[in-house]
């Protein structure tokens, strides 16, 4: 009989499946799981302030590097607090297992205890509870396995009394990796191809828009050579940002934040394909933005309705990269090559085409967010990963960013949900280790979760938050000055966000005028610490994509 308890034959069975770092707030019910985690070779623990963020970070640390992010937290209120974040993953198909600390299966009454089951599936996450000594290796296996095959989290119940009884078996554990089915690529319906073949052929402006499948199936290349050899645009979903970025005939995001050229471009076009990417109503505008395109979807998931609309006129079922070059060589075959949409006055266009040309007059002591989004831009080489949270400033940091990689960006608005990206940027940062993360958050989601900053500091985390601060909730101020009422109920003023920094022990920088970003990021990246900056902005200044959607602008 082995020496062990099941708390420590857990955890080696979590290392064994891959786990290098866990998220973790500790409380009864999983506070001896992960003690047991930290005392394994190579294991790294982070200790959250606050659950919501645990799981969180390991969201953004899956994000980043395309495993199982690993998260736990104690039964009764821990668990209720990560609500949101098991949302957030689930609807971002992010892989998770959440170690969620159980009440004891023998206690008569536990003040903490609380169903968890419908709670977990509620969120979308899927839910196993583990009940006997029998069957707990069985189910540690399982939640990595439909983590992994369903792109989903998984939350793992363990009661703490079952936790702390000797394990009376023999340590020897299968990891989920020795049955996964072998990772495969769809390939599509030659009579499909063939009629959107036609399509193409038949086609004058056609555009293509790549999404979260097409970054990872790696379909750039192939998405680019049909474009090359049908004549086609193209751009990309908001979570396929930067998949064409250097292209001259790309047209960055498609749908709300596109920019008024390449809203004049997909209003013309013809024929609309979508390659991994769902066209649900944000990245078409509910159907209003190409209103007479055909249009076709290739995913490996095709869906004929998508957040109430219909998606598409042909949908093939397909593996991005395999569908778009099986198209591609069809084509050839066929002889076709058409010009298209790629002519020299439309690839001029794009070359000048700029976000927003507005102007509006800044107040003193603050700046214009787009003008600093430009120059943070600048600032910070392309390699760095960013991470974006949700709020009126992510229209205006999604519109002007530019040059960077695909997988650089992590957007985390999957729920829409604010106060999300500090705990993300936190995940990712200790995913890539060197320091080279900028997060960009708005002060009223900071404000949220400002608590980690102190984990920041006490994990020795290596990142730059750069924090627009307008002084308020933005979203919400916007859409109250386009409605005609007063915005004074969500105004909280800009307060010292970079002293709140400094007394967590992160160096903290106020941000007031242009042009000291350079600057400040060589003295960021001398410090080799955590830095953020406190962008005091001009809250007047509306995006363009709220000026169209909220104030009706054209």
């Amino acid at each position: 009989m082995s020496k062990l308890k099941l708390s420590d034959m857990l955890a080696q069975a979590f290392q064994a499946e891959g786990c290098e770092v866990l998220f973790t707030l500790m409380g009864d019910a999983n506070m001896y799981w992960s003690e047991a985690m930290s005392r394994l070779p190579g294991m790294q623990v982070i200790h959250a302030r606050h659950e919501h963020c645990a799981v969180a970070m390991a969201d953004g640390y899956a994000r980043a590097t395309g495993k199982v992010g690993v998260a736990s937290t104690t039964c009764g209120p821990g668990f209720t607090q990560i609500m949101t974040a098991l949302s957030i993953a689930a609807r971002a198909y992010v892989p998770l297992v959440v170690f969620a600390g159980d009440s004891p299966m023998t206690a008569p009454y536990y003040i903490q205890q609380i169903d968890m089951a419908p709670l977990a599936q509620g969120t979308g996450a899927h839910y196993i509870p583990i009940r006997s000594m029998d069957r707990a290796l069985d189910n540690v296996r399982e939640a990595f396995h439909i983590a992994q095959l369903e792109s989903r989290p998984v939350v793992l119940s363990v009661p703490m009394d079952l936790q702390k009884q000797p394990f009376p078996f023999t340590p020897d554990y299968i990891p989920s990796a020795d049955v996964l089915p072998t990772r495969q690529r769809p390939m599509p319906d030659p009579a499909l191809v063939e009629r959107l073949v036609g399509m193409i052929a038949e086609a004058q402006k056609p555009i293509l828009i790549g999404g979260r499948g097409a970054k990872l199936s790696g379909a750039k290349a192939a998405m680019e050579a049909l474009a090359e050899q049908s004549g086609a645009l193209l751009a990309t979903s908001l979570q396929g940002k930067g998949l064409f970025d250097g292209n001259p005939y790309a047209l960055d995001i498609a749908g709300a934040y596109s920019s008024d050229y390449a809203r004049e471009l997909f209003a013309e076009s013809d024929l609309v394909i979508g390659v991994g990417v769902g066209l649900g109503a944000y990245t078409t505008e509910s159907g209003y933005l190409y209103p007479g395109a055909q249009t076709v979807q290739i995913d490996i998931h095709p869906r004929g309705l998508w957040q109430g609309l219909r998606t598409a006129d042909l949908h093939i079922l397909a593996d991005a990269k395999s569908g778009v070059e099986a198209v591609t060589a069809a084509l050839q075959a066929r002889g076709v090559k058409k010009e298209g949409y790629r002519t020299a006055a439309v690839a001029k266009g794009i070359a000048e085409d700029v976000p927003d040309r507005k102007e509006f007059a800044i107040a003193p002591g603050t700046v214009d967010p787009r003008k600093a989004m430009v120059e943070l831009d600048a600032a910070v080489p392309k390699d760095w990963d960013v991470v974006i949270g949700g709020g009126h400033y992510f229209g205006i940091a999604m519109t002007h960013l530019r040059g960077r990689a695909a997988e650089k960006y992590h957007v985390v608005s999957d729920f829409g949900a604010i106060g999300n990206g500090l705990p993300a940027a936190i995940g990712v940062a200790a995913a890539r280790g060197d320091g080279k993360v900028l997060l960009i958050e708005g002060d009223g989601s900071l404000l949220m979760h400002i608590q980690e900053l102190e984990t920041i500091r006490r994990q020795g985390i290596r990142l730059l938050m750069a924090i627009i601060n307008d002084g308020g909730y933005g979203a919400e101020i916007h859409k109250f000055r386009a409605g005609g009422l007063s915005p004074e109920t969500v105004i909280h003023g800009r307060g010292d966000l970079a002293g709140v920094a400094n007394g967590f022990g992160v160096r903290g920088t106020t941000v007031n005028q242009l042009g000291r970003m350079p600057g400040l990021f060589a003295e960021h990246q001398a410090a080799n610490t955590a830095g953020l900056w406190d962008v005091h902005t001009d809250d007047t200044v509306v995006s363009r994509p709220y000026r169209r959607i909220h104030y009706g602008e054209a």
